[in-house]
């Protein structure tokens, strides 16, 4: 822990003017007895010497030394064990001190600092700000944060993942904002920059690559475990997140990305430039612009493309939401190109659906004409099943559709009524209704039920039923035979037996 200069002070005049023992010390000013010794030891005088002790450890010091040169970050509890099995019989605590005493120590890096030229060197890297909750998903929100080094221009963008598109779109968003690309680009060792390395070999990300090469920048990993060769991003992300982001409100991505926008113009560029403590950051922005590369005619594809299968139903699924795509396109592969805000899919290069992207889970996103298309499809197929049926059972039928499209009528509706005068009626009985019909010239179901009707009543049958009913409720359908009223009267007459 760290003491206030007077407690050293005090620490060093005990000691060396009152010469008192380092637990003495302790003691009396109620701190630990190693912060004593440490605070003897950074002054730079030896502790006095005392009588040592003597200690079970004292013939395993030479082997314990030996071990620590060799493996200096070897932990104590294996050394420990090491010893163990030689005959040391002391206990792990005491042990463990020895080790801390004897371990050595790894000297104090110094670090230069790095300097670069206007337009030279830009840092990038990637912050996580918690999460959004959009719709039934949850998207994890994440800054892109770009850095000029000799200006510390910052750039930032709010993206819901950190995929390799969401990375590339963040690099040409900042270089459209700059007008410019910087020579140099440090990178941390993400998946999206590095594959893999051996040293000082590096195998690069290909697509990373080729969007170097399309930019005309030199992409540049740092070492492992070296933050401070990209200090300079790392404290601009944790300016974002103190002086931005915290306790700030927003309705969604595209508000919080527009209020970051204005504040990296802002209070952003307010800033004093390090490099220069008389400019401020956008002033020196606007002299290392000039300096910065010209950006190429064509910006680098970001598309997400990915090949889907659309199953039984005419739906693509796409980052956890389904899209519609034409009934035609069923049970075959699409292809879909997504931006951060549209989703296209592509039948080769043919485009057959485009959508709005939807960041929501388990959303469909449809488009009214290819349901429409699908209902009019489904419709139609019951509609020729029912008029061959028609035609096969009833052979009249098909003289009847052809007179009732002349007449322009809805065979759809035809059919669906001749199909239940057939239920009720059989295929004879309509086969004649059918005819005559066609004979009286109104070839429409109304004037086949009408003869249906007719032809029943000649035979004085009952009313057909069209679904088998219990019999009670298909005895109120029979047919009964009037009764002569008159029979009533003789209820009335005087019999001289009375």
């Amino acid at each position: 822990m760290s003491i206030s200069a007077e407690l050293e002070a005090k620490i060093l005049r005990y000691y060396h003017v009152e010469k008192w023992r380092v637990g003495t010390i302790a003691r009396q000013l109620q701190v630990h007895h190693g912060t004593v010794q440490r605070v003897l030891r950074r002054a730079g005088v030896p502790p006095a010497q005392s009588t040592a002790r003597a200690s079970k450890a004292d013939p395993y010091l030479p082997f314990i030394l030996q071990t620590l040169e060799r493996y200096p970050t070897l932990t104590a509890s294996r050394l420990y064990a090491m010893v163990r099995e030689r005959g040391y019989r002391g206990s792990p605590d005491h042990f463990r001190h020895i080790v801390a005493m004897h371990r050595p120590r790894r000297a104090a890096e110094a670090y230069l600092r790095l300097t670069s030229m206007p337009g030279e060197i830009g840092q990038v890297d990637w912050g996580h700000f918690g999460h959004l909750q959009i719709g039934r998903g949850r998207r994890a929100l994440m800054a892109f944060v770009m850095v000029l080094s000799w200006s510390r221009q910052v750039f930032v963008q709010f993206f819901l993942d950190a995929r390799m598109e969401s990375f590339l779109r963040g690099h040409i968003a900042a270089f459209t904002a700059w007008n410019g690309v910087p020579r140099i680009l440090f990178y941390d060792n993400l998946r999206s920059v590095v594959l893999g390395r051996e040293g000082a070999a590096v195998q690069f990300n290909p697509t990373l690559m080729e969007f170097a090469g399309h930019y005309r920048y030199e992409p540049r990993p740092v070492a492992p475990a070296r933050g401070n060769e990209k200090g300079r991003v790392e404290r601009a992300i944790r300016y974002v997140r103190n002086s931005f982001f915290a306790a700030r409100t927003f309705t969604g991505l595209a508000d919080l990305n527009a209020q970051v926008a204005l504040w990296c113009k802002g209070q952003a560029g307010d800033r004093i430039c390090p490099a220069n403590r008389e400019l401020r950051v956008r002033e020196a922005f606007e002299h290392e612009q000039l300096q910065l590369l010209p950006l190429p005619d064509n910006p680098f594809n970001t598309d997400e493309v990915v090949a889907v299968h659309v199953g039984k139903t005419p739906y693509a699924r796409f980052d956890l939401n389904d899209y519609s795509v034409p009934h035609t396109y069923a049970q075959q592969i699409v292809t879909i190109r997504a931006t951060s805000d549209r989703v296209r899919i592509l039948d080769g290069l043919e485009v057959i659906a485009e959508h709005p992207r939807s960041y929501d889970r388990g959303a469909q996103i449809e488009d009214q004409g290819h349901i429409a298309a699908l209902v009019a499809r489904k419709r139609q197929a019951r509609e020729h099943r029912g008029a061959n049926r028609l035609t096969n059972a009833v052979p009249a039928s098909k003289e009847l559709f052809v007179s009732a499209a002349a007449r322009g009528s809805n065979l759809g509706s035809i059919t669906l009524a001749l199909l239940r005068l057939l239920d009720r009626f059989g295929p004879a009985e309509l086969q004649a209704a059918i005819e005559d019909a066609l004979a009286n010239g109104t070839p429409h179901p109304n004037s086949v039920r009408i003869a249906l009707e007719r032809r029943r009543e000649a035979r004085q049958a009952p009313p057909p039923v069209a679904v088998d009913l219990p019999k009670h409720v298909r005895a109120k359908d029979t047919f009964v035979q009037p009764h002569l009223l008159a029979t009533y009267d003789t209820l009335t007459e005087q019999h001289h037996d009375d």
